[in-house]
């Protein structure tokens, strides 16, 4: 009866037990750990895959393993590349599934046992299962030893010009770069355009141009003046002006006796006779100091008048005119001085960093 009753009694202790052993399994479930490998065997040298997946709770924490490249995960077995862990939602989202891959390789032919990978959950521990790798060599012919063969010889890299033809033009576009570089700077140095204003301008001629003068003489009425230096001055002026260019010799560097004997080998002794005596006056005035009189000035206005009607050539009404250059230069204001100094700068920069992406080019394809 004692017996019995003592049986009922472990009976009715089980019963209060099983729903906290229930729980306790139901738990231990909630973690499932699983490994795999792709090849169980491979050449030595070659890389096979193995990944770990964990399924926990989405609330769980978890801790991979601390495994990272270059590590061994047995002697002779290598981790090559770990890539990123891959998290999937599960149970609408009340669990995850977390996969881990790591490519290893071996270079000794050999069967590795991997030991089990550990992830903490909850800071609890959970081992994956056991791995074998069987790691083979390569076979070699040792019959036939007559086909193998020693390292080559080093060989050229033939010459493509695909590779070239970019740094070539910009090699070109460089030099180009730097000329006008060079020339913007000489032309800065010397105060000068950066571009020469040229204007084409109606070609006047000699007598035309000595005319014109004459007659702002008189309309000056500067014979009339008490000045006589000045008056002889300018007329004298005009006429060495109008020799140069009708009879092409430098008149104005010339004395008067000089230009009328050069004269008298174009003109005749009659037609020189009034210039020689206006040339004679002009130097007495300015150099003696002689007084002229008015109808003195005048007389000699005239003769100047009709040398020069007497000498003039006249234009070829069928040629074409030939124009004259008239350049025109500009003054630097400080505010453009500062900007062409700031352009040679940025010029002068951009032409390095050309330069340096030339050269990167160039060791890129050499090494």
């Amino acid at each position: 009866m004692k017996s019995y009753h003592n049986k009922n009694k472990r009976a009715v202790r089980l019963w209060l037990l099983l729903p906290f052993l229930l729980m306790a399994s139901v738990v231990e479930a909630q973690v499932t750990v699983d490994v795999r490998i792709d090849s169980l065997e491979l050449w030595v040298g070659e890389q096979t895959r193995i990944t770990l997946d964990v399924s926990t709770d989405t609330k769980s924490k978890l801790v991979m393993p601390q495994v990272k490249a270059g590590d061994m995960l047995t002697p002779g077995v290598e981790v090559v590349e770990v890539a990123k862990a891959d998290t999937q939602q599960l149970n609408e989202g009340a669990r995850r599934l977390v996969s881990q891959s790591y490519i290893v390789t071996s270079f000794d032919s050999a069967l590795y046992y991997l030991p089990p990978l550990v992830v903490k959950v909850d800071g609890k521990e959970y081992q994956s299962k056991n791995l074998a790798l069987r790691v083979l060599s390569i076979p070699i012919d040792t019959v036939h030893v007559d086909r193998f063969y020693g390292p080559k010889e080093i060989m050229a890299v033939p010459f493509s010009w695909t590779d070239w033809s970019l740094i070539f033009a910009l090699s070109v576009l460089l030099l180009v770069w730097v000329l006008g570089l060079a020339y913007f700077y000489i032309r800065y140095r010397d105060n000068k355009p950066i571009i020469k204003i040229i204007k084409l301008a109606p070609k006047v001629l000699p007598h035309t141009k000595a005319m014109e003068e004459i007659d702002q003489i008189k309309a000056e009425k500067v014979w009339a003046k008490e000045d006589s230096k000045e008056y002889y001055t300018r007329l004298t002026a005009i006429l060495r002006t109008y020799i140069e260019k009708r009879y092409g010799f430098n008149a104005m560097e010339m004395t008067s006796t000089e230009i009328i004997d050069r004269l008298l080998k174009e003109q005749t002794s009659e037609s020189l006779d009034e210039l020689r005596m206006l040339f004679q006056t002009a130097d007495l005035v300015k150099f003696a100091k002689y007084n002229t009189l008015i109808n003195e000035n005048d007389a000699n206005l005239v003769n100047a008048i009709e040398f020069i009607n007497q000498t003039k050539v006249e234009a070829d009404e069928n040629a074409v005119p030939e124009p004259d250059e008239v350049t025109i230069e500009q003054k630097r204001s400080r505010r453009t001085l500062i900007s062409m100094r700031l352009a040679l700068v940025l010029l002068t920069l951009a032409a390095l960093a050309l330069l340096g992406w030339i050269l990167w080019m160039v060791y890129d394809l050499v090494v």
